[in-house]
């Protein structure tokens, strides 16, 4: 995973919230910073998230397309605002990244997960999803747990 500070890209508020767009800055750019980390994804709702499943832990708009979050021992290599690019993850029986590679991309640190998660990242993605198969599912579960993002 390349890591990007914030100052490489500018953060953009649109639409009745604050929802994040990248945009790449000029050539003076810091390089990419490459962490691995363990990955997986959880929706927005009450049950993974909390009582305000719509906003996330920096006050952001919880967009399934943009929006990641971070176990709490990386704020300081990915605080809020960060934007990071998920290159690859290996699929494995626990790990369904190929099935789902295509709504990752790029992504915001908006949100911050639980106290006991360590070196860790949670990718925001819609509780449905038509897959490539034509069925209907939800790609969080499909994700499952990849590990060396």
């Amino acid at each position: 995973m390349k890591v990007r500070p914030p100052s490489v890209r500018v953060l953009m508020v649109a639409l009745l919230g604050l929802l994040f767009v990248p945009v790449i800055v000029g050539a003076d750019a810091a390089p990419a910073k490459i962490l691995k980390v363990a990955m997986t994804a959880y929706n927005a709702v009450e049950e993974q998230t909390s009582s305000h499943p719509n906003i996330t832990a920096s006050g952001a708009f919880s967009n399934p397309n943009i929006v990641a979050a971070r176990s709490q021992d990386l704020s300081a290599e990915l605080p809020f605002g960060t934007v990071i690019e998920i290159d690859s993850a290996s699929s494995s029986a626990a790990c369904g990244y190929g099935a789902v590679s295509k709504n990752i991309g790029l992504r915001v640190i908006a949100d911050v997960m639980n106290a006991k998660m360590r070196n860790k990242i949670d990718i925001l993605l819609p509780q449905k999803k038509i897959m490539a198969d034509g069925t209907i599912a939800n790609p969080a579960r499909i994700l499952g747990l990849c590990r060396g993002v």
